[in-house]
C-alpha cells in the first residue's frame, strides 16, 4: 500500500489541484475522465510496441528507453490532445494544460500500476522516484505540448498539424533528457520537481488571468453586437451589408437563416460566458428548456445553411472556434 501510494498518489493529487485552481471550470468532470482514459490506453499501446521492439525487434533496452520510448509515448498521448484542441474541446490554455495533464496521469498510472506488478520485491525509493519523478514527467509534458498546441492553434485558425510540432517536439525533448540518466534518478526527480511542476501551475494561473479578462471584455462584446443584430439600424452595419451582398449568391430563405444563425451564435456566447462568470462565483446556473432549443436551433440552421454558406459567414465570425468551444460546453451542462 505504501508503495501503491508513493507511486500514484503525486501525479493524482497535481491533477486534483489543477482541477480546483480553475476557477471557471472550463473541462467537465466527463471530459477529465475522457482524458485519463485516454491516457491509459496510450500507456497500454505504448508498453506493447516497446516490448515488441525489445522482444520482437532485437533492440536493445537502453536504445528503447532512451530514444525510442520518449517518441512513441509522447506522441500517442498526444493523440488525444489532437482530438481536444481540433474539436473545440479546449478553449484556453487553462483547460488544454488540465486535459493533457489528465492524459499523462492516466498514462502514468497504467504504466507505474505494470511496474508493480512486474517488480513486487523494489523498495519504496523506486516508487517515491517513479511516483514523483516519470509520472510527473508524463502529465507535465502533455501538458506543456497541450498549452502550446492550444495557444498556437487560437493565433493560427486554420492551420492543420503544425500547431501540434512545437509542442510535441518539447515534450518529446524534456522525456528524452530525463531517460539519458545522466544524473542519479534522485537528484533527477528533485530537479525534475523544482522545474516541471512550477512551470506547469505559473502558466496555469497567467492563463487563467488572460481568461478572466477575456471573459469580461467578451460578454460586454457579445450583448453590444446583440444589440447592434436587433436594432432598426443592422442593415446600415458592415455586418447587414454584407448578408444584403450575400443575397446575390444564396437564396433569400438562406440568407435569413444566416441572420437568425449569427443571433443565436450571440445569444448563446452571453450565455456561455455569463454560466462561466457563475461558475467563477461558485453558482450553477441550471440547464433549462430555453438552451436546448437554442441549441438544436443552431444543428437546424447550419444543416439549413449547408457548408458553403457557412464558409461565406466567415468574415461575420458565425460557428467560429469559441462559437464551438462556448457549444460544446453548454452541451456538458446538461450532461450530454
Amino acid at each position: 500500500m505504501v508503495n501503491l501510494t508513493a507511486a500514484l498518489a503525486p501525479v493524482l493529487c497535481l491533477l486534483a489541484l489543477l482541477m480546483l485552481m480553475d476557477s471557471f471550470k472550463l473541462v467537465p468532470v466527463r471530459f477529465v475522465f475522457q482524458a485519463l482514459t485516454a491516457g491509459a490506453s496510450a500507456a497500454l499501446v505504448a508498453l506493447l510496441i516497446n516490448t515488441q521492439l525489445i522482444y520482437g525487434a532485437g533492440i536493445s533496452l537502453p536504445v528503447v528507453t532512451r530514444m525510442i520510448a520518449p517518441v512513441v509515448e509522447e506522441l500517442l498521448k498526444l493523440l488525444f490532445v489532437v482530438y481536444a484542441v481540433r474539436f473545440r474541446r479546449v478553449g484556453f490554455p487553462v483547460d488544454a494544460a488540465i486535459v493533457g495533464f489528465a492524459v499523462g496521469t492516466g498514462f502514468a498510472v497504467v504504466e507505474n500500476a505494470y511496474y508493480l506488478i512486474a517488480l513486487p520485491s523494489a523498495g519504496t525509493l523506486l516508487w517515491l522516484v517513479r511516483g514523483f519523478g516519470a509520472a510527473i514527467l508524463h502529465g507535465a509534458t502533455t501538458a506543456i505540448a497541450a498549452i502550446a498546441a492550444q495557444t498556437l492553434a487560437a493565433r493560427r485558425p486554420g492551420q492543420a498539424l503544425q500547431v501540434f510540432v512545437p509542442g510535441a517536439l518539447a515534450a518529446i525533448a524534456l522525456h528524452a533528457v530525463y531517460n539519458q540518466f545522466v544524473l542519479p534518478p534522485l537528484v533527477a526527480t528533485l530537479l525534475l520537481i523544482a522545474v516541471l511542476p512550477p512551470l506547469v501551475l505559473v502558466t496555469f494561473n497567467r492563463s487563467e488571468h488572460s481568461t478572466r479578462e477575456w471573459m469580461s471584455a467578451g460578454l460586454d462584446l457579445d450583448v453590444e453586437l446583440l444589440k447592434l443584430v436587433l436594432s432598426e439600424d443592422f442593415g446600415q452595419t458592415r455586418l447587414g451589408a454584407y448578408l444584403q451582398e450575400l443575397r446575390s449568391r444564396f437564396p433569400g430563405p438562406v440568407v435569413a437563416d444566416m441572420f437568425c444563425l449569427m443571433r443565436v451564435e450571440l445569444e448563446l456566447g452571453i450565455r456561455a460566458k455569463g454560466m462561466l462568470m457563475a461558475r467563477e462565483a461558485g453558482l450553477d446556473v441550471p440547464f433549462d428548456d430555453e438552451l436546448a432549443a437554442g441549441l438544436a436551433e443552431v444543428r437546424y440552421l447550419e444543416k439549413a445553411i449547408g457548408p458553403t454558406g457557412l464558409m461565406a459567414l466567415t468574415p461575420l465570425q458565425v460557428s467560429s472556434d469559441r462559437d464551438a468551444w462556448h457549444k460544446f460546453l453548454l452541451r456538458e451542462q446538461r450532461g450530454g
